[in-house]
């Protein structure tokens, strides 16, 4: 049985690779994170490293491909319908942060003059489409 592992993901945060490992394990596939415990010790040397990477059998390589092309990368309601853009009515809209208005920015600077992690940050989605950013109004 061979024991090369082929990477077919990397991450950001260490958070959304252990919910896609989860989801390839219960399609019974071995999954292996590297640099995991790096990241989670400090975000900051993520887009240095390069990410947590997701590394699975290199003969389940096509199959956990496949299971990945089928989860949704795009943002849903609290309802699972997905977001529609307000411009192009396009359904493939992300979540983003941003530091654009000025709570952000003193959160920001704060966190950069005292070397902790910013405590405030604005959430916007964006359009892949159109590139139109956007909030989402929430009806109580």
């Amino acid at each position: 049985m061979s024991t090369t592992f082929k990477t077919i993901a990397k991450f950001q945060y260490s958070a959304e690779a252990q919910i896609i490992k989860g989801r390839l394990e219960s399609e019974g596939i071995e999954v292996f994170l590297s640099d995991h415990l790096t990241i989670d010790t400090d975000p900051l040397v993520s887009n240095a490293i390069g990410g947590v990477k997701l590394k699975v059998l290199a003969k389940d390589a096509l199959k956990a491909q496949h299971i990945l092309e089928t989860i949704n990368k795009y943002s849903v309601d609290d309802n699972g319908n997905a977001i529609q853009c307000p411009n192009c009515n396009s359904s493939k809209v992300a979540m983003f942060s941003t530091i654009k208005d000025f709570k952000s920015f003193f959160s920001f600077m704060v966190g950069f003059l005292f070397g902790t992690l910013p405590f405030y940050a604005k959430d916007k989605y964006r359009c892949n489409d159109c590139k139109t950013e956007f909030d989402i109004k929430i009806n109580e």
